[in-house]
């Protein structure tokens, strides 16, 4: 099968149905859409194979007692930032690792319990890192968007 088959109008209600719902079986979006539970299941398996689809769970940060969020934005010097970005990205802490281009290198995303736990990390472990020359740490005073249903599957199906 080749992985550059087109995105149908089918295919996008299905997704949507799945992001309504990413728990509804192959029934239940079969039901929603009129097809049939095969014909849904055969083509999440098509879109998941060719990597244009890919179901997963997000849980709350706030539900698993992770209070802070923050960015924290690394400037690199003597060391390639690709090994330093892969080092970072080991850290439980951190849920989401970037390179960047701009000012700073690497873009991390932090989940901490407590804001106590900032000294510990920035001062203890990511300060054994080689090659950090800063780090700029910007805490979320509040999350405004949180969505991870936001692909654009649709404009890449009409390019």
């Amino acid at each position: 099968m080749s992985d550059d088959f087109p995105v149908d109008e089918m295919d996008l209600a299905i997704v949507e149905q799945l992001r309504i719902n990413g728990r509804a079986t192959n029934q239940q979006i079969a039901d929603k859409l009129e097809l049939t539970a095969a014909t849904v299941s055969a083509r999440i398996r098509r879109m998941e194979k060719a990597d244009k689809l890919r179901v997963v769970a997000v849980s709350d940060f706030a539900a698993h007692g992770f209070n802070v969020l923050m960015e924290v934005a690394i400037e690199v010097d003597g060391r390639a930032a690709s090994e330093v970005v892969d080092e970072l990205s080991e850290f439980p802490e951190v849920f989401a690792a970037h390179l960047v281009t701009g000012r700073y290198d690497i873009d991390l995303l932090i989940a901490l319990h407590e804001f106590d736990d900032l000294h510990d990390l920035l001062l203890s472990k990511f300060s054994q890192v080689r090659g950090i020359r800063s780090m700029v740490p910007a805490i979320a005073v509040d999350v405004i968007k949180y969505k991870f249903d936001v692909a654009p599957i649709d404009a890449r199906m009409k390019a």
